[in-house]
């Protein structure tokens, strides 16, 4: 039967993209067209090709493609980089694959405030994982950074076979990557930064360094957040000693597309080009900028945004100031309300928001009208609010956690199920992620246990009408839990 009804996306995206409407979001090429990489790029129609003869193949290079990417790997000052076309993700699954020897008994030691992707890594292999929590950043509720000396406590006390930590976070918060990277290497083990968020740290003499220059094994770096790139392009680097090159260009086979777009792959480069040369006078110029704009904020009396006084506390080693955290303060909003009243009353799109504060990413491709018509914004909205007109809010962290691993991911996710209500599952393990999205942290994990605290901030998400996403049930009313061996029952009524 024909179907009739017309498809909106098409539309929807060019009615967005034409409307007044700036973005504070990914990608970083803020849809700039007369500058940047993408002044002069083709109609992406018109170099859309596959591996035909002088174009070399993104999966056995030998030509074209290799040259590209070793002229990239000297750019970053890495032994090997790699295009990605399936974004961070397939280099995340690659990277971790490649440092595991696949033996159950062995564990990633991986940070608990990593994007989904790793754990889906740690899923396929079927090995268990420990984990390193973030400290917490109690103004904000923000989760802070990792502390090495707590990464060498459970390096010495348990048997890992890699480190995997995310630096920057979403929120822009570094950690000490170069001490994790003495540790894990003094351990005789690899570390795995995912670098998604710090693709500009490269081109910025004002931003932090790169993981790729304070010692990590391997970096993977998502170009279309903070750098003018198509979505989903990214790179990966490697330095050689500790994870096998030729079990990382394995996995990045299975895991890219067989049909890698040249269009994607060229874009890649040029945006790497640009940034090595132009681009890394703008970025000069965007930090100027930045900094001007923070300075004007810093007289706002409810709304406050997190500044490099934040560095020094909570594990946080330094801060990626393009990061721009509004914290709600007393303002009496929360993190929804604040992104909605940007949105609705302003035309300013951010790229997520948490339970007290909203994230706004900032790329040198940004214009100087937009980025005054945040500050204005702000200002005004922190000049109406306060005085107890909106409800306050939690200023707790976003709970990522549960207490305590009863089984691997893999198997929890593989096992019989039952389905019940998320109320009644205290005690209960999940055979299910729940996650927000963005910024894919898991609250909860296939294996985990669930008590009172999980599904209360669960159900306190959902009521802020935050993104709670992973459960099958999109409702989050129900959700599956494993069926224990052995007899053992768990509590819940099935449904």
């Amino acid at each position: 039967m024909k179907n009739e009804k017309n498809p909106r996306l098409y539309d929807t995206l060019i009615s967005y993209c034409q409307s007044d409407t700036y973005p504070f979001h990914m990608p970083g090429h803020k849809r700039q067209l007369k500058d940047g990489p993408a002044a002069g790029f083709p109609n992406p129609y018109a170099v859309d090709i596959t591996e035909i003869e002088g174009f070399d193949n993104l999966h056995h290079p030998e030509g074209i493609v290799r040259e590209s990417m070793d002229w990239a790997a000297g750019v970053y000052g890495a032994d090997r980089t790699y295009y990605l076309v399936n974004g961070s993700t397939c280099g995340v699954l690659a990277a971790i694959c490649a440092a595991s020897d696949w033996r159950p008994e062995k564990r990633l030691l991986i940070a608990r405030n990593s994007h989904k992707s790793a754990y889906h890594a740690v899923e396929l292999l079927g090995i268990g994982a420990g984990y390193i929590y973030p400290q917490i950043l109690e103004e904000t509720g923000l989760q802070g950074g990792l502390l090495p000396e707590e990464i060498d406590e459970m390096l010495t006390t348990g048997e890992f076979e890699a480190v995997f930590i995310t630096s920057p976070t979403y929120d822009g918060i570094v950690s000490d990557v170069r001490g994790i990277a003495d540790i894990c290497h003094r351990h005789n083990l690899p570390l795995i930064v995912d670098e998604a968020h710090g693709a500009h740290f490269s081109f910025g003499r004002e931003f932090p360094a790169s993981a790729l220059e304070l010692g990590a094994d391997v970096v993977i770096q998502s170009l279309h957040k903070t750098l003018p790139a198509f979505t989903q392009t990214a790179v990966l680097h490697l330095r050689k000693g500790r994870v096998e090159q030729e079990r990382l260009e394995h996995y990045l086979q299975m895991f890219q597309s067989s049909s890698p777009s040249y269009v994607f792959m060229a874009g890649i480069e040029q945006c790497i080009r640009y940034m090595d040369g132009p681009g890394r006078e703008k970025m000069e110029a965007f930090t100027g900028r930045l900094n001007g704009l923070r300075k004007n904020l810093t007289g706002m009396r409810h709304l406050r945004l997190l500044d490099e006084d934040a560095a020094g506390q909570a594990g946080i080693y330094a801060l990626d100031l393009s990061k721009l955290i509004i914290s709600v303060g007393d303002s009496g909003l929360d993190g929804e309300e604040l992104m909605g009243l940007l949105r609705n009353r302003y035309h300013l799109e951010m790229e997520m928001c948490g339970p007290g504060y909203v994230t706004a990413i900032a790329t040198l491709m940004d214009t100087e009208e937009g980025l005054k018509r945040l500050e204005q914004a702000l200002q005004e909205i922190d000049k109406t609010m306060g005085g107890g007109r909106y409800r306050r809010v939690s200023r707790e962290p976003i709970q990522t956690g549960g207490p305590g691993s009863v089984m691997t991911i893999r198997d929890a996710v593989g096992s019989v199920v039952r389905r019940v209500r998320l109320e009644e599952s205290v005690g209960c393990v999940s055979a299910e992620y729940v996650y927000l999205y963005p910024p894919g942290l898991p609250i909860i994990v296939p294996g985990e246990r669930l008590n009172e605290e999980i599904i209360r901030k669960i159900r306190e998400y959902r009521n802020l009408d935050l993104p709670v996403q992973g459960l099958k049930d999109y409702s989050t009313e129900y959700i599956h839990v494993a069926v224990l061996r052995t007899g053992q029952r768990q509590p819940g009524r099935e449904t």
